[in-house]
């Protein structure tokens, strides 16, 4: 950003590691996102291949602690989400759909195991998620939810369908929301398991 540009002279008030971390990510859209994302576009195609880029710098869960993330502060999650967002829309959201949401859930909700199977592969941009909440006739409402899960012995059994879940259908691991006997609970399913099926809009 050049001092003429910058109005606010927000650099002003960035550390020199938050600048660093901004530029990194400037230089990441303006040499693998921009270029191609006409194209990316035109052919309605998620470039998977960039994500190991992002993951090396750091964005994916970027703003957890441990289990491979970067650990960063919200200033810097900020800045970072500014820069792609500059590139793509579309990529920032999947930034911080991976992160904020996915991971998120996990971090904060799911057992010691599955956070040590799941976050670290995601951090590192090995798998990616998703999070199933919102229905065709709920909306993203989870009191109106008509996915139900009952227990099966020491499984369980989800029924039910979601709608517009960004990255479902590219997903290794799902975060899915559903009713149970005892309220609302979420789910870490893996999206190999039997009986999910994730189809494109």
């Amino acid at each position: 950003m050049t001092e003429e540009s910058d109005l606010i002279n927000l650099d002003s008030l960035l550390s020199a590691e938050e600048r660093s971390l901004r530029n990194a990510v400037r230089s990441f859209v303006d040499g693998s996102i921009k270029p191609n994302i006409a194209g990316w576009y035109e052919d309605a195609a998620f470039p998977l291949e960039i994500v190991p880029e992002m993951a090396r710098l750091g964005l994916l869960g970027m703003h957890l602690k441990g289990y491979g993330c970067a650990g960063r502060s919200a200033v810097e999650y900020g800045l970072a989400a500014a820069e792609l967002e500059a590139g793509d829309s579309g990529l920032r959201t999947f930034v911080s759909l991976q992160g904020s949401l996915a991971m998120s859930a996990i971090y904060k909700h799911a057992s010691e195991e599955q956070k040590q199977q799941w976050l670290p592969a995601m951090a590192a941009g090995g798998a990616i998620g998703c999070f199933g909440l919102t229905e065709p006739s709920a909306g993203s409402d989870p009191g109106s939810m008509k996915t139900f899960a009952r227990r099966d012995g020491d499984d369980w059994v989800l029924n039910g369908s979601k709608r517009w879940i960004g990255l479902a259908s590219v997903a290794q691991v799902a975060v899915i929301w559903a009713q149970t006997d005892d309220g609302v609970r979420g789910f870490v399913v893996p999206t190999g398991t039997a009986g999910f099926k994730a189809t494109p809009i």
